[in-house]
C-alpha cells in the first residue's frame, strides 16, 4: 500500500508521547485501534481484474478473483439497480440520483450478467437498462458491510511536543494558486490535533480571517462569527475575562460542537501571564483507559446535560445529553473507537441517576481531571503576534493562565464537516474522496 507523503514534506514535528498505541473502547466488545500505520482511505487503490457472475433468484452471485476475507457472494437485485452510476441514473455534475428508487419493481431481476476485466455489466428485466459495476466497487461490499472510515495516522503527544510543534507558514497557506499549504495545514491538524501558522500579519485582523477562510467558512454562533476582542464581559462567559481557565473544549452545549478553533494574539501591552494550555484529549483518554478502564467506561456511558445560559435571552443546550467521551456507533471491530471529547466542567449540568451511580461518575471524572492536569499532559505555550494557533476542538482541550495587562486577540470557529471536507479534497484524489463519502 503506497503512503501519501504530500502533506508531510518539509514538516518537522515533535515526537509523540511514549504511550503504547492501545485500543480504546468498551471492554466487552471488539475495538479497532486509533493508530494506523498508513494514512489512506480504507479502500485499496487496486482490486480484482476479473471473476465470475451468476444470475440467482433475487440477484447475482459474484466470485471475484484474488479477493480475500469475503463475507458474502450474493448481492441483491434492488441494491445493485439502486447503485447504478451511469449518466442516465446519476447526474454527473451533482452526483445525485436522477431516478426514483421506489419506482424500481421489487421483483426486478437481472436478464444478463457479463463479467469482463473492468467489472460486471448487467441488463435488467424491467426496461433492459444496462448497468456496469467495477470490480473495485463489488469487492468492497463482498468484503465489508459498509465503507470503512478513512484510516488516519493519529499522533499522540504530551508536554514534549514543545520541542518541535507542528507548524506551517502563512505564505504557504495563503497562496491562492496552490492548495499544498492548505493540504499541509489540514493534515497536521488531522494528525496532531493542532498546528501553528507562523508569519501571519498582525496589524490587521482581516489577515487572520483570510487565513481561516482558506480552510472553510467561519462559523456563526451566539458570540458572533470572526471575533476581535479585549477582556471584558461583553458576553457572559469566562473566556471574556483575564482569569485562568482550566483545560476544556468549547461549545459543549451545541449538538455539533465547533470543529476547529483559532487564536491569534494581536497585542499584549504591559504583559504578564496569559500562557495558552493545550492537552491532547485522545492521549488523556488512552491513559485513562489503560490506568482505570472502569473510569473510562463511566465517562463513555453517562450522558450529561450541557448548557450556555449566561446571557439574557440565550439558553442553549444540545439535542440530547452527551457523554464526556463519545465513541463511534456501529457493530463489530470497526466500531467503538474514540470519536470526540466533550469536556467543560463549568458548562456541565446535573449528573443524572442513570445506569452508573453518580458517585462512580464523580470518581471517574476526578481521575480524568487528574490525568489532564499532569505535567506530562500539559503543553504550555506563550502565543505571540504573528503566530496563529488552530486546533481540533473535538480532540484538543485548551486553557490559559491568568494574565495582567491588555490583550487583543482574534479568531473564530470552523465547522467540523467543513474542515474534514477541506482535508479530504486537498490531500486525496477526487475519485477516492467520492468513493469514500458516497460508498
Amino acid at each position: 500500500m503506497a503512503t501519501r507523503a504530500l502533506c508531510m514534506r518539509g514538516v518537522t514535528v515533535g515526537a509523540a508521547a511514549a504511550i503504547r498505541p492501545s485500543i480504546l473502547g468498551l471492554s466487552s466488545l471488539l475495538h479497532r485501534p486509533l493508530f494506523n500505520a498508513v494514512r489512506r482511505f480504507a479502500s485499496a487503490p487496486s482490486g480484482p481484474t476479473g471473476g465470475q457472475a451468476t444470475i440467482i433468484k433475487g440477484g447475482l452471485q459474484i466470485v471475484p478473483e484474488g479477493v480475500w476475507g469475503v463475507k458474502r457472494y450474493n448481492l441483491p437485485s434492488i441494491w445493485l439497480r439502486d447503485n447504478c452510476r451511469c449518466a442516465k441514473c446519476v447526474n454527473q455534475d451533482t452526483l445525485q440520483r436522477n431516478f426514483d428508487t421506489f419506482k424500481i419493481p421489487s421483483t426486478i431481476e437481472p436478464l444478463k450478467a457479463e463479467p469482463d476485466d473492468s467489472g460486471v455489466k448487467v441488463t435488467w428485466s424491467d426496461d433492459n437498462h444496462e448497468s456496469h459495476y467495477p470490480w473495485q466497487f463489488i469487492a468492497q461490499y463482498l468484503q465489508h458491510d459498509a465503507r470503512k472510515p478513512e484510516a488516519v495516522n493519529l499522533k499522540y503527544w504530551g508536554a514534549d511536543i514543545k520541542e518541535s510543534p507542528p507548524s506551517v507558514s502563512y505564505e504557504e497557506v495563503i497562496k491562492e494558486d496552490s492548495e499544498e499549504g492548505v493540504a499541509k495545514l489540514t493534515s497536521l491538524i488531522r494528525e496532531y490535533g493542532f498546528a501553528f501558522v507562523d508569519g501571519t500579519p498582525f496589524e490587521d485582523p482581516q489577515d487572520t480571517k483570510r487565513l481561516l477562510e482558506r480552510i472553510a467558512f467561519i462559523r456563526e454562533t451566539h458570540y458572533g462569527g470572526f471575533y476581535d476582542f479585549t477582556p471584558g464581559l461583553a458576553m457572559a462567559d469566562t473566556a471574556y475575562t483575564n482569569i485562568a481557565l482550566p483545560a476544556h473544549t468549547d461549545t459543549t452545549y451545541f449538538t455539533d460542537p465547533a470543529g476547529l478553533q483559532a487564536f491569534h494574539l494581536l497585542s499584549h501591552s504591559e504583559a504578564s501571564g496569559g500562557e495558552s494550555l493545550l492537552v491532547d484529549g485522545f492521549r488523556a483518554a488512552q491513559v485513562l483507559y489503560e490506568e482505570d478502564r472502569r473510569a473510562y467506561e463511566a465517562l463513555h456511558a453517562v450522558r450529561l446535560p450541557w448548557h450556555a445560559s449566561g446571557n439574557p435571552g440565550i439558553t442553549i443546550a444540545p439535542d440530547r445529553r452527551y457523554p464526556v467521551l463519545e465513541v463511534e456507533g456501529g457493530v463489530g471491530a470497526e466500531s467503538h473507537a474514540l470519536h470526540r471529547v466533550r469536556w467543560n466542567n463549568d458548562d456541565r449540568g446535573v449528573v443524572p441517576f442513570e445506569g452508573v451511580p453518580p458517585e462512580k461518575w464523580y470518581d471517574a471524572a476526578r481521575k480524568w481531571d487528574e490525568i489532564i492536569k499532569r505535567k506530562e499532559s500539559e503543553y504550555w505555550v506563550q502565543l505571540t503576534p504573528g503566530r496563529v494557533l488552530i486546533f481540533d476542538n473535538w480532540r484538543v482541550l485548551h486553557g490559559r493562565s491568568a494574565f495582567e495587562g491588555v490583550r487583543r486577540i482574534c479568531g473564530g470557529y470552523i465547522n467540523r464537516d467543513d474542515f474534514i471536507s477541506r482535508w479530504r479534497n486537498t490531500n486525496f484524489p477526487r475519485e477516492e474522496v467520492l468513493d469514500q463519502v458516497i460508498g
